[in-house]
Parts: C-alpha cells; structure tokens; sequence
C-alpha cells in the first residue's frame, strides 16, 4: 500500500488562508483561459480536500476527484455535499492505475511534483480526455529545494518552462500555453507556480 504522506496534514489543510489565495488565483487563471461548460466532467488529478475542485464546480457537471490520501479524501468526502456539482471520489494512485473514463478536461493543482514520470502521466491524460478536452496543470517553478520542509513524495523541485515545453512536444498535445498564476509566500522565500493549458 502507498504512504499517505498527508495524513498528518489533512485536518489542519483547508486553514491554511494562504492556500485559499493561491487557490482563487489558480481557480480565476483556469476559467479565464478555458471555456468551461454546463455540461462537463471533469478530473481533478491529485484532488486533495478539494480546494481547486470547489472553486471550479459551480461551471461544471461533475467532477471526478482522484487523490491516492485516504486522509485527504476523507476531508473531501465531510464538504461533499456544499460544492457546486456532482462529485465522485476515485482513491487512487494514477500513475499505476487505470481509470476507464473519457473526460472534457483535466485540471490539476501542485501534484505534477509528486510524480516521478512526467511525460508517461501526460500521455494518460491525453489518453483520457475526450478529443477537444484540455488540461490545465498548476505547479511550482524550479525551486531551490527548500519550498517542502518535509517528506510527502517528492521528486521535482519544481519545473523548468522550457523543459516542461519540451516534455509536452513529445506528446500529442496542442496550443500550448504556460503562464504565470501566483506566487507562495514562505518565511524563507517566495516561490512561483504557472499555469500549463494545453487541448487534444
């Protein structure tokens, strides 16, 4: 079974105001660089408590939320109820699971870091959206190695642009966009996250 890196973390995570913020702004980015419709189902790909999903519902039908945290799903699962669409709750690891489902888009905040393979996760991405779907990825910019002040499965230190640029040209993807969406604010410094679109 995975570790659940989160599970100290969980209860206290939606009281972080920061994140709140950082949230709105990636939420805001999102919806003003995609068109989102009634209609659409969604994925939320490393979906936690749900902070970016909630703020994303009320333009859509529904929303698949996958995260592999027993204890993160579980604070999701206690606010189900007041977020603006159909949620579904899938508890798994994406990156060696399979989800037999098409999607109109893919959204994504500050879990990219945590996955070892990058390019093999965009392929699924693309291999499960529907054609005409997008994704829109957030996560952090290459970072001195000190942004995570603890162990929760860690493998990037952030991103280049222009590497992840050149990741994304190896797939299938089209009208790629990465763009600035907030910045965290930390004791010890500010770190960066951008906003990645791209359409199948």
């Amino acid at each position: 079974m995975s570790k659940d890196y989160f599970k100290n973390k969980a209860d206290s995570y939606d009281r972080d105001s920061n994140k709140h913020d950082t949230l709105d702004k990636i939420a805001g980015l999102i919806t003003s660089t995609v068109q989102l419709q009634p209609d659409m189902c969604l994925m939320d790909f490393g979906s936690g408590t749900g902070l970016l999903l909630e703020r994303v519902a009320p333009y859509v039908k529904k929303i698949t939320a996958v995260d592999m945290s027993a204890s993160m799903n579980q604070q999701l699962k206690q606010k189900i109820e007041q977020i603006g669409c159909e949620v579904e709750i899938v508890e798994a690891d994406l990156t060696t699971t399979i989800i037999d489902q098409k999607f109109d888009s893919i959204i994504s905040s500050m879990t990219m870091h945590h996955v070892e393979d990058i390019k093999a996760i965009f392929d699924k991405f693309y291999a499960m959206l529907s054609e005409g779907g997008f994704i829109a990825i957030a996560d952090l910019d290459s970072e001195d190695g000190n942004f995570h002040d603890e162990d929760t499965g860690v493998y990037h230190q952030g991103f280049c642009r222009d590497q992840l640029s050149n990741v994304i040209s190896l797939t299938q993807f089209r009208n790629v966009k990465i763009q600035s969406a907030s910045t965290i604010k930390k004791t010890h410094g500010d770190y960066s996250l951008f906003l990645l679109s791209a359409v199948k």
